[in-house]
């Protein structure tokens, strides 16, 4: 696959950026000054209740650890990963191993994608399990544990080919409004000029119950 999914570099970047300047939860404006009067009045006396200063802790991930296609025989370990260097995704150098994108939502979550992505190949390395994604048709199911052992089912709902340039990022890697299992790997023509392939082969597939 390349060293990463083309396409999601700066808009993946950014994101993590903007993340991470966001405001402490919980703060609030400051007062303003009480305005100057002739006459000073005693104010009632009324109990005020005093919140905690230190938000509550958010909640702790579950990873995904494994991810099982049987219908086209895939069983592959997953480990969490991030950004790499350049802005992209990093991703496992072996093709047997998936890559779960630990900045976006965990199987756990009640909102957004859990993204998961491996090489389709990789010099010194067989082909990977994810060679196999674009057999992957509607219907059939997905299965991903989690690293406290419970296994989420999903639903395939498609599985397309897009040009690299053309993914799209901000739709996959969603962190609010969806929950759906997202699963990448390379496909399309190999340009040997480059050792890249032309595409992102993507699956997407919905909870089930």
């Amino acid at each position: 696959m390349g060293r990463a999914i083309a396409g999601a570099g700066a808009s993946l970047a950014i994101a993590l950026a903007l993340t991470a300047c966001d405001p402490s939860p919980g703060a609030a404006p400051s007062a303003p000054a009480p305005s100057q009067t002739a006459t000073a009045h005693p104010t009632p006396a009324v109990e005020v209740p005093i919140a905690a200063a230190t938000p509550p802790s958010a909640r702790q991930p579950v990873p995904p650890v494994r991810v099982v296609a049987v219908s086209i025989d895939v069983d592959m370990p997953v480990v969490p990963v991030g950004v790499e260097a350049g802005g992209f995704m990093e991703l496992p150098a072996d093709p047997a191993i998936g890559g779960w994108y630990r900045f976006g939502a965990d199987p756990v979550a009640s909102d957004g994608n859990v993204v998961i992505s491996a090489h389709v190949d990789a010099p010194q390395y067989p082909i990977g399990p994810l060679s196999r994604l674009r057999d992957l048709t509607a219907g059939e199911t997905v299965d991903v544990t989690d690293a406290a052992g419970d296994v989420h089912s999903y639903a395939v709902q498609s599985v397309t080919y897009y040009p690299k340039a053309d993914l799209p990022v901000e739709e996959l890697f969603a962190r609010s409004g969806t929950r759906n299992l997202v699963l990448i790997t390379c496909g399309g023509q190999f340009d040997s000029r480059t050792g890249r392939y032309a595409d992102n082969l993507v699956a997407i597939a919905t909870p089930i119950g």
